[in-house]
């Protein structure tokens, strides 16, 4: 899910963070879901007011992931929580100090396949080799090993939203989903498949 907020003024403002005061508006961290609340008023309808939707909302909510994504990651390397390098990775993926593997999204795909021989955690792949190697002081990397913790839970989390984002985009429904674009005043809903989009008051 990813909150958002009306600023004064009418704006529609991303709060992935979930911490900017007022009230809060939930919607699915999926693309088409996304373009679809854009394109069809349903920030207007949750908020019960005019709200002013930026046209690149999409696109900016993943460079917003990406960037929080590389924050994270480059703290949890300054904390010894996460190394880069084929053999680096590889001798904590052995040992078993890692809880979390990522790899660059544009990695070779029988070199990644080979890293990950034997190991059946989980894998993403939110950021490209000169990201992931700009973060670790290097021109380019490919493996990525994060070992547990409370910084490994978040990428991975905010990792999720940004594959959900950047799926379905375009506008168009995913089959077999529909959004809902009716506001209520529940809890944020899970990933189950309940409301896309609610209206909470927080």
């Amino acid at each position: 899910m990813i909150r958002f907020v009306v600023a004064p003024g009418g704006v529609l403002v991303p709060d992935l963070a979930a911490r900017l005061p007022g009230r809060g508006i939930w919607l699915s961290a999926r693309g088409d879901v996304v373009e679809t609340a854009r394109t069809r008023g349903a920030f207007a309808k949750a908020a019960r007011g005019p709200v002013t939707v930026p046209s690149d909302l999409l696109s900016g909510l993943q460079t917003a992931l990406v960037r929080r994504i590389g924050e994270q990651l480059g703290l949890a390397r300054r904390a010894g929580q996460a190394v880069a390098g084929f053999s680096k990775a590889r001798e904590w993926l052995a040992k078993g100090q890692a809880a979390l593997v990522m790899q660059a999204a544009d990695g070779s795909a029988d070199e990644c396949a080979r890293f990950l021989a034997a190991w059946t955690g989980p894998v993403i792949a939110p950021l490209d080799g000169a990201a992931l190697g700009a973060i670790f002081g290097r021109d380019h990397a490919v493996h990525v090993a994060l070992s547990v913790g409370r910084l490994a839970e978040r990428i991975a989390a905010e990792s999720e939203r940004l594959e959900g984002l950047r799926q379905g985009t375009g506008g168009q429904l995913a089959p077999g989903r529909r959004t809902n674009e009716r506001a209520t005043r529940t809890r944020p809903p899970g990933p189950a498949g309940r409301n896309d989009i609610a209206d909470t008051g927080g």
